[in-house]
């Protein structure tokens, strides 16, 4: 079998665009992944069809030989854009490799080590606020519309939600995102007091709404220095959040956070190989070690988890994409034996599921283990040719 082409296809998801990856072979098996050129990324499908240019003719079945050769190619410039286009080729490839031989891709690994997926909702709220009135998602208005939005939760099933940081600004809620450049406080970080206050609020309405035995996840991305973080760890100490999650490229000033706290501390979504988590996991600076498998590679992401769990570290798919990426995340987590826990959006424009031709299963708070051949779902080109990206 040889490699005979690559594709990109694009399609408008609301506030972000959803990209796939399609990977042809003189057999006629297709492979498909997803991929993201709205994080920080902008130019990634360039790369992909610049590396895409090496790969022609060689064994699909082979991706490990296959990223062995693309990082020749790159060795000088390793992370970053490089990593995600590897990362996309060597997905799709997997997909074939799996059809191939008519088996899931965590059968190629080894197998499932369960068949049931813990997940949580994730953006709790935050795109609600963001985007409320828009893509049928109700607005969040207050702190009473988010006790409501717990209470929801609650009687869907799920048990455990993570959120982002809101605010009251101008009589309505808001979301905190200075780390992004999208509201004053950008570069110096500084830490809000106001802010804080504010947070204890939304803390509480969660918890009255989701109930006591619901897992409350804090996500603070980039959004203060190690200042900033040690009074938001002093912050949540009365509501022992099941983690707060924030991105940090100090390993040391990581480890003082864990150190500080008397919750869990996750972190590595925008880490990129073994080589980057290294030093947190040498540092035992996190308990739950963040991995996006788009971003790193279904073979790597693999990897990055077996080198954690050497440090006793469970992990946690970063995934906040499509329904092929739902897919992709799963079986990672379904093959990991140090899995904590998945990320899964919940809210979502109403034509999300329309790109894909098997949408994720989830009942009570968990996704079933997909079983079909490869990734266990393809893209439906025609679909994504009907929301052409803006």
């Amino acid at each position: 079998m040889k490699i005979t082409g690559l594709e990109s296809l694009h399609a408008a998801a609301g506030w972000r665009t959803t990209s796939f990856l399609k990977i042809m072979t003189d057999e006629g098996i297709v492979g498909w992944s997803e991929y993201s050129e709205d994080v920080g990324t902008r130019g990634l499908t360039a790369t992909i069809a610049a590396l895409g240019e090496r790969i022609i003719g060689l064994d699909p079945r082979r991706p490990e030989w296959i990223m062995s050769v693309l990082y020749t190619q790159t060795v000088p410039a390793w992370s970053g854009i490089n990593q995600h286009a590897m990362a996309a080729i060597c997905n799709a490839l997997l997909d074939i490799a799996g059809k191939a031989l008519g088996v899931p891709v965590h059968a190629l690994f080894g197998g499932a080590v369960r068949d049931r997926l813990p997940v949580y909702w994730s953006h709790f709220g935050s795109y609600r606020v963001r985007f409320g009135g828009q893509y049928d998602l109700p607005p969040l208005r207050d702190f009473d519309d988010v006790m409501k939005l717990g209470e929801e939760a609650r009687r869907r099933g799920f048990r455990a939600m993570k959120t982002n940081i809101m605010f009251m600004e101008g009589g309505k809620l808001a979301n905190f995102r200075p780390g992004f450049g999208s509201m004053p406080g950008f570069p110096a970080l500084n830490p809000q007091p106001a802010v804080l206050k504010d947070l204890a609020r939304q803390m509480e309405a969660l918890r009255a709404g989701a109930g006591d035995d619901a897992e409350i996840m804090l996500d603070a991305n980039f959004h203060f220095r190690t200042e900033g973080y040690l009074q938001l760890v002093r912050a949540l100490q009365p509501f022992q959040p099941a983690w707060l999650e924030l991105d940090i490229y100090d390993a040391p000033s990581l480890a003082l956070l864990r150190r500080e706290a008397s919750f869990p501390i996750a972190s590595g979504e925008s880490l990129y190989t073994r080589r980057s988590y290294r030093p947190f996991l040498e540092g035992y600076a996190m308990d739950v070690a963040i991995v996006d498998v788009l971003w790193n590679g279904f073979l790597e992401a693999v990897k990055v988890a077996a080198m954690a769990d050497a440090y006793e570290v469970n992990v946690a798919p970063h995934n906040f994409y499509g329904h092929l990426a739902d897919h992709i995340s799963a079986h990672f987590a379904a093959l990991v034996p140090n899995l904590r826990i998945m990320e899964i959006d919940i809210d979502d424009v109403p034509w999300k599921g329309e790109f894909v031709t098997h949408q994720p299963v989830i009942e009570n708070g968990e996704m079933l283990v997909p079983t079909r051949a490869g990734w266990g779902t393809d893209v439906d080109e025609a679909a994504v040719r009907r929301h052409p990206p803006r």
